[in-house]
């Protein structure tokens, strides 16, 4: 039991510097300007802004931004398929 109490505080813990982690690369942002393109992305690697012809496109971040959402699922499910997961990145940490 106290085993189980000890694994939601790492957990809770990991949570929290996950979370301090992703606000500290939200931070970070790049701009990359090409033909009547502009982008803005963050270091959470989310589309921040995107202009086509000096127009901005919120329309196009929200697209972006939510196919990217969808391959980081897919991707999270084919780690868990393949053994990985958090529980491989950390050494079996549950187990």
């Amino acid at each position: 039991m106290f085993d189980k109490i000890k694994q939601g505080q790492q957990l809770l813990k990991m949570r929290s510097q996950a979370m301090q982690l992703k606000k500290e690369l939200e931070k970070i942002e790049h701009t990359e300007e090409r033909g009547g393109l502009k982008v803005k992305v963050n270091g959470a690697q989310e589309v921040i802004y995107a202009e086509v012809n000096g127009e901005s496109r919120e329309d196009l971040v929200k697209l972006i931004n939510e196919a990217m959402k969808e391959v980081q699922k897919e991707a999270a499910k084919k780690m868990m398929e393949m053994g990985g997961g958090l529980s491989g990145l950390l050494g079996g940490m549950g187990q």
